[in-house]
């Protein structure tokens, strides 16, 4: 019995141990920050669409708890402002399927929930019908700053990542190479943003309450991002913080 306990002590000092060390390490990741600089910057926003961010939305059910919390849908509004208050690029990376994306032979596990909601869904590539106030239009108080005749709205992304779409070339045409990245959804379409833009070179901060993701029992899609973009991105900051600066710099 004796022996027990003293193995049993040795384990819950170890334990104690690396639990410290990784808690020291975390607290010890550095974030190296972007410093703004006027023609360099950009912000881009993923998915500011009806299906993502309003109650009317198919997917309302998985992220609406967490759209509230962050008032996600009010910082992206007011990232969207500041853009156009201190003449910042805007640039709008969307995601919708045409009738030609719906015949695929295979898909992943929310690439197939997507489908099986019909969300984001269009008539056509050049067809605009049924779009105004659909699930796959714009939030309405979106528009004013999206259809302003100055923001550029990428062609769609099909899955999560700019890959599939323009939105590097469009920001590199325009010299930009440091962008404040905000949307829907945080740990699919966003962190894939993320993650790409930082592999083509730019700098990234993302900004935490400006997005949110499904959670689900056992499934937390926001934790799972704010874990990965705080090991990868430039920097991590809320709406408040990220406003503060670009108005310090820009």
């Amino acid at each position: 019995m004796n022996k027990l306990v003293q193995v049993l002590t040795v384990i819950t000092v170890v334990s104690s141990v690396l639990f410290s060390s990784a808690n020291a390490v975390a607290g010890d990741l550095p974030d190296p920050g972007v410093k703004f600089v006027k023609g360099h910057t950009a912000i881009v926003i993923t998915d500011p669409q009806v299906d993502f961010l309003s109650p009317k939305g198919v997917t309302w059910h998985l992220v609406g708890k967490n759209v509230t919390e962050n008032k996600t849908v009010e910082n992206i509004d007011r990232l969207m402002k500041i853009a156009g208050e201190m003449d910042i690029p805007l640039f709008i990376s969307p995601h919708y399927y045409f009738p030609s994306d719906l015949d695929w032979h295979h898909g992943g596990a929310l690439e197939s929930a997507m489908h099986n909601l019909h969300m984001f869904e269009r008539a056509g590539q050049l067809d605009l019908t049924g779009f105004d106030g659909s699930g796959s239009d714009w939030m309405p108080q979106y528009k004013k700053y999206i259809n302003n005749g100055k923001t550029y709205v990428s062609s769609p992304h099909k899955l999560y990542g700019p890959d599939s779409n323009d939105t590097v070339l469009q920001l590199r045409k325009r010299g930009i190479d440091q962008i404040i990245l905000a949307g829907m959804s945080a740990n699919l379409c966003t962190e894939s943003h993320m993650r790409e833009f930082m592999e083509q070179g730019f700098e990234v901060l993302v900004v935490s309450d400006a997005v949110a993701a499904a959670q689900l029992p056992g499934l937390d899609g926001y934790a799972s991002a704010m874990t990965n973009v705080r090991m990868i991105a430039n920097s991590v900051k809320t709406t408040d913080q990220t406003i503060k600066q670009i108005k310090e710099e820009l």
